[in-house]
């Protein structure tokens, strides 16, 4: 073997990027060191804000000019170090030697551009004529059905994994060294997710490959990689053997990452959710000592110097305890069982003895015109989005409705929640307020330049609440969704995530509603935040008696917080049954199928 066959794909030591600006220095990376073997697949594990991304558009050279980065230590590439080479020599090295696959495809795709023009252009050629034959080929070996028609197609007119499946195509165009894969199957259904990873990981490994797989998700990187480096605060704290690290984890942190994780199995019951206490720490002002020790139930006084680096097993650690917490400490609730009080609105009829439904659905059917290819075509069929559904959500109960995209769930939800008009079919609320919604993006969904406590009070106003106790009114509902009550001065932007997704739900329940419906509430949050979502949404469950419709593509989330399961596909119930029997004994084949896509951490490890 040759000494250029021996070096690593990818070489990061001791790498520090801080963004320099006037309203104060971010310091993003603090000394991270990570190696990717030739061949190998390693993923990047961590919390939002841990540094992951910026290591990977550091290798690919593709940092932000503004605020202006400096940028010291090492990344090498093929041996070649990309921090002291010039811009020409790093953009010569992408697309040759080093490529990227995005979170958002259609972010990265150019929308005015039919697929098989940006294909050509990934493959480096002027024109696309003669290079048809080789796109088919690109787009037929990413697994793209009919790939000469999906070649004259545009971005918009595929599906959220066909466009994916177009990234990868065009990342792997030019037989690349190295892939770096940021978060490329956050947005997707969990069937989509596990053919896309599949699909990246096969063609990885076929064409010898290097690939850095970014992600927040456990079950992500272990699907695939051989090893997991895990990030925090600007530092990889954890590197081994993927079975290595879901296994036996050294460091505290990749403990309270691996417990947080809702489980298919149902070990860990809703509510129950192991969470990580507080924030990771301000990158503008970082701790001299360990970064994790004010989150750690184990650090102690040594914590407070720098972590030393520890070598043990094929495993890097910078821990001063490591191997020191085996399980996650299980944090209290304030209620973790009894009965629904009902606080806000009745929930059985008058002699108390036969609980009123918060919501009944019967034969519902949600259709769309299709436009006319041509003006003198006939019109066709509309599209039935939804093609008789019929469900019941108890009082204080909860269903959870899971499918892929464009099975209709979420329009579904939309209908009965009032937000579009059912074509056929009957929706019956239960007494008590109307119906709240929370959206998946929080951060779209709150009003960008108004403080939280104005935009939870607006809802008081409508009922007349006197202005008087409006801010009393306001502070309690932040305090029961977790949040204090300075946050009612603080417009959302200056929040993180979990914070949005807990303002949006205290704006949902200051006036307790009969029912919460809530359309993939986590399915962007990092796994300790969507935790500590999930448990939320089983307190206020058991604490207000408020009925959960819970839409999601995640089994794991549903199982955490449902009674009930439907399964959605193509605009119909497949099956409808208690949660428990759903996952122990699923009757539907597509049942089956969503199930045995979810990554299983303890076949992995």
């Amino acid at each position: 073997m040759s000494i250029i066959e021996r070096r690593p794909a990818l070489e990061v030591e001791d790498l520090h990027v801080t963004f320099r600006s006037p309203a104060g220095d971010v310091q993003a990376l603090r000394g991270a060191t990570l190696t990717v073997g030739r061949g190998e697949i390693v993923g990047l594990v961590g919390e939002s804000g841990s540094g992951k991304t910026v290591l990977g558009l550091t290798a690919l050279g593709l940092l932000p000019r503004t605020p202006h980065p400096e940028v010291t230590g090492t990344v090498r590439l093929d041996g070649e170090d990309m921090v002291a080479a010039s811009e020409d020599e790093r953009r010569a090295r992408r697309g040759s030697y080093i490529t990227a696959v995005f979170q958002d495809p259609m972010g990265s795709l150019n929308p005015s551009m039919r697929i098989q023009a940006q294909v050509a252009e990934a493959l480096g050629g002027e024109g696309e004529g003669d290079q048809s034959e080789l796109i088919h080929e690109l787009l037929a070996h990413t697994g793209i059905p009919e790939p000469d028609v999906k070649a004259r197609c545009y971005p918009h007119e595929l599906s959220g994994g066909l466009r994916q499946r177009v990234m990868i195509a065009m990342a792997l165009a030019r037989n690349p060294r190295l892939v770096v894969a940021d978060e490329p199957t956050t947005a997707l259904d969990v069937t989509v997710q596990a053919r896309v990873l599949d699909l990246l990981a096969g063609a990885a490994r076929e064409r010898g490959v290097a690939l850095l797989l970014v992600t927040h998700d456990l079950g992500v990187a272990a699907r695939v990689c051989d090893r997991i480096a895990v990030a925090y605060a600007g530092k990889v704290v954890e590197i081994g053997r993927a079975a290595q690290i879901l296994s036996r984890p050294r460091h505290p942190y990749t403990v309270g990452l691996l417990a947080s994780r809702p489980r298919l199995d149902g070990s860990i019951a809703g509510g129950d959710l192991p969470t990580l206490p507080g924030q990771p720490p301000d990158p503008r002002s970082p701790a001299v000592g360990c970064a994790f020790a004010a989150r750690c139930p184990v650090a102690d006084e040594q914590c407070a110097a720098p972590a030393p680096v520890v070598l043990e097993e094929g495993r890097r650690c910078e821990c001063h305890r490591p191997g020191a917490l085996e399980t996650w400490p299980l944090a209290p609730l304030r209620v973790r069982s009894g009965e629904p009080v009902g606080i806000g609105h009745p929930l059985h009829v008058a002699n108390g003895s036969i609980p009123i439904p918060a919501l009944v659905v019967e034969d519902l059917e949600c259709h769309f015109p299709r436009p006319r290819r041509h003006p003198l075509a006939s019109a066709p069929e509309p599209l039935r989005a939804v093609a008789g559904i019929s469900l019941r959500v108890p009082a204080a109960g909860s269903l959870a409705i899971v499918g892929e995209s464009g099975s209709g769930k979420s329009t579904l939800l939309r209908a009965v929640v009032g937000l579009l008009t059912p074509t056929a079919g009957t929706i019956t609320l239960g007494p008590g307020a109307s119906p709240q919604l929370i959206f998946q993006d929080a951060g779209a969904s709150l009003t960008p330049w108004m403080p939280v406590g104005a935009q939870i009070s607006e809802r008081l106003a409508t009922l007349n609440v006197p202005r008087a106790e409006r801010a009393a009114r306001v502070a309690s509902t932040l305090e029961s969704v977790g949040l204090p009550a300075e946050v009612a001065a603080v417009v959302p932007r200056k929040l993180s995530g979990g914070q949005r997704q807990r303002a949006a739900i205290a704006r949902a329940i200051v006036v307790p509603p009969a029912l919460l419906a809530c359309d993939e509430p986590v399915s962007a949050l990092d796994v300790s935040l969507a935790a500590q979502v999930l448990n939320l949404l089983c307190e206020l469950r058991a604490t207000l008696g408020i009925a959960l419709l819970f839409v999601t593509h995640d089994l794991a989330a549903a199982r955490a917080v449902a009674d009930e399961v439907a399964v959605v596909k193509e605009g119909i119930v497949v099956e409808h049954a208690a949660t428990e029997q759903i996952f122990i004994s699923p009757q539907h084949p597509y049942t089956r199928e969503l199930i045995a896509a979810v990554p299983d951490l303890a076949e992995a490890a």
